[in-house]
């Protein structure tokens, strides 16, 4: 993660429909980022309250040109209705949608779970780290498209 520029900023954006969950999840994103060199004073958080919240978020923040990218993070477990198909896929198209339109990275750090327990597990700690995976990915394109640029 070396070739994250010494000057740019990421945003994590979190929805908090699942409190511990989101939580959980930032914590993976902030130790990625500062194990990369990253230092909280570059970092952002802002809080929306859901997944499908997400991409506007997202759309906001990167269209400010602040950030070289956005780690947009959040659970959706499933329940008995529709709803899950719903979301999941809207947060889903919407988050890459902005990406594809500003350039900007934005990390689909979303759980997208059956219950609680897979979200636990993918939520911190371990290779299951979906926050801390979220944070590196947008990294890694931060740093691809700073290349390129050059």
């Amino acid at each position: 993660m070396s070739d994250v520029t010494a000057t740019g900023r990421f945003a994590i954006v979190v929805g908090n429909f699942y409190e511990d969950l989101a939580e959980r999840l930032v914590n993976g994103a902030m130790g990625a980022y500062t194990a990369a060199g990253v230092g909280e004073d570059r970092i952002d958080r802002f809080d929306v309250p859901g997944a499908f919240e997400l991409p506007l978020a997202a759309l906001y923040l990167a269209e400010t040109g602040s950030y070289e990218g956005i780690a947009c993070l959040g659970a959706v477990i499933r329940g008995e209705t529709d709803h899950y198909d719903f979301v999941c896929s809207e947060a889903a198209r919407g988050i890459q949608d902005v990406q594809l339109d500003t350039g900007v990275p934005c990390a689909f750090g979303v759980l997208t779970v059956e219950n609680m327990d897979q979200a636990l597990a993918r939520s911190g700690g371990g290779k299951r780290d979906q926050g801390r995976h979220a944070a590196e990915a947008v990294m890694l394109m931060a740093a691809m498209r700073a290349e390129l640029a050059r």
